[in-house]
């Protein structure tokens, strides 16, 4: 997108100031379909600086993550946990990753994640 959904931005705003991971979405950012829970940008920081502080050989980069988000400024990414990239007929990964977009590259987007069924 060359300028940014005002609408996405307001929510990713409110996902921020309410500090709650309990918004869902799925979006379509560079051909892919990812979906799940929005995070605050402080806590999606600090949970991949522990996953990564708990690596032998990421530990190092645990530290990139630590630094506060900066504040006063309208969200510029949206900030996924526990989300999948939609593949076929199952999610990668299963158990859900942490992924980072950019608003301005999201085409896309729809309230909800989408989950398939084998039935």
């Amino acid at each position: 997108m060359s300028k940014p959904d005002e609408l996405l931005v307001d929510i990713a705003a409110l996902v921020e100031s309410g500090h709650s991971n309990q918004m869902t979405l799925t979006v379509v950012a560079g051909g892919a379909v990812i979906t799940g829970r929005l995070a605050p940008e402080a806590v999606w920081r600090q949970r991949v600086s522990e996953v990564l502080a708990d690596s032998v050989s990421l530990g190092e980069f645990s530290a990139a993550f630590t630094a506060p988000p900066p504040a006063g400024r309208a969200p510029t990414h949206l900030h996924f946990h526990v989300a999948r990239i939609l593949q076929g007929t199952v999610g990668i990964p299963e158990t859900g990753g942490m992924y980072r977009v950019a608003i301005d590259d999201v085409s896309a987007w729809t309230m909800g994640d989408f989950s398939y069924s084998d039935h």
